[in-house]
């Protein structure tokens, strides 16, 4: 198998030391008292990472995981929950309700730019009665960044508990889940942490854990139940056998993460300068505001199948690069510039081989997209 260089906006590339971590002799960690530390330490540091003082959890799951346990372990039925939907998996929050007998309430924003935060204002002073909402920090399909910063506070000061998908933002963009009032924070190992896919990192608060514990009725769900955590190092007993290789690759690349200073000025400065070459050059960016620093969305110009344009990329320079999905299907590409894919060095080989590839298909670019992209370094 030949493994292309993947450019897509999650899974990532992955660092050599966290690769290697994974590989290393593991013991049995439902035996072993001392991954009990090891889990908890972890955690610890995935609560610096989140600026959080909240328990945290990692779960043996993609990030789909924690979306599902956070609405399976909140939600009773009949329960108005806000969802706030300017993008897929916003509205996708809206499934995992609905399964669990919630009643489901949106919002609806622009999908072309990120939350109106005074439209949404003026909706919760009409209606506020929501056990709790959901929003997307960073939805990926379009790329857009929603300002949880001002959003989740303005929830809670109508006593609406918060759940924020941030499993494609967290890591590139600024998340401080205290700060920001945050009840159920998401993640995901294979985004901007750049380690392998198949788990899910969460922070709850104890406003979320007086909910679940208040409930008439109980959690539909074991894999899915956040509480069966609660006590797992004091009983010393994990509800489930732990992916120990996984966890400790994950510690490495949180590791990585706390020990890069610059993390967030580099995800914007390539971010930047990604969109600035893609205009330049003639192609046009899908989102009129409300830029993720992680991903770059760009419309595919008349007469350009996505797919034959992505398969030419794989087949002539093996890069990676996504389309996109639902009602974007067929009408995008997407650049994941995020963890380890943000380097200039990645980003400046996929904007050429981008360029390349449109050229071959028939559209001419007005400026060299790689040379206009280093320009800012």
């Amino acid at each position: 198998m030949k493994v292309p260089y993947i450019m897509t906006p999650g899974p990532t590339e992955v660092c050599e030391n966290v690769r290697i971590t994974r590989s290393l002799q593991f013991t049995n960690p439902d035996l072993d008292l001392q991954f009990y530390e090891f889990y908890r330490e972890t955690c610890e540091r995935i609560g610096r990472f989140l600026k959080t003082n909240n328990e945290v959890r990692i779960l043996n799951g993609e990030g789909i995981l924690g979306l599902e346990a956070a609405c399976a372990s909140l939600t009773e039925k009949g329960d108005r929950v806000l969802v706030i939907d300017n993008g897929i998996f916003g509205e996708g929050f809206a499934d995992f309700v609905r399964m669990y007998g919630g009643e489901v309430v949106f919002f609806k924003g622009d999908r072309e730019r990120d939350i109106d935060i005074e439209e949404l204002k003026r909706f919760l002073d009409k209606d506020s009665n929501f056990r709790y909402a959901t929003i997307v920090h960073c939805d990926t399909p379009s790329g857009v960044l929603n300002n949880v910063s001002q959003i989740c506070p303005m929830l809670k000061e109508k006593g609406i508990l918060t759940v924020v998908d941030s499993v494609a933002a967290m890591g590139g963009e600024e998340l401080r889940v205290d700060d920001w009032r945050i009840d159920i924070a998401l993640g995901a190992s294979q985004k901007c942490i750049s380690a392998p896919p198949g788990l899910t990192i969460l922070s709850i608060s104890e406003d979320a854990f007086k909910s679940m514990k208040n409930r008439s009725t109980p959690i539909a769900s074991f894999y899915c139940n956040l509480l069966i955590w609660e006590k797992y190092y004091e009983n010393k007993w994990f509800p489930y056998t732990q992916p120990i290789s996984d966890i400790m690759a994950l510690r490495v690349a949180i590791d990585n993460i706390l020990s890069d200073k610059k993390i967030l000025e580099r995800h914007k400065n390539i971010a930047e300068a990604t969109r600035r070459s893609i205009k330049e050059s003639g192609l046009e960016l899908y989102l009129k505001e409300g830029y993720c620093n992680n991903v770059t969305v760009v419309k595919i110009p008349d007469g350009i199948d996505d797919k034959k344009l992505r398969d030419y990329m794989l087949e002539q320079y093996n890069l990676l690069i996504a389309g996109s999905f639902g009602y974007l299907g067929g009408k995008v590409i997407r650049i994941g510039h995020m963890g380890e894919n943000a380097r200039v060095d990645k980003v400046s080989y996929t904007l050429a081989a981008l360029q390349k590839s449109l050229d071959h298909f028939g559209f001419m670019c007005k400026c060299n997209i790689a040379s206009c992209f280093l320009k800012e370094f």
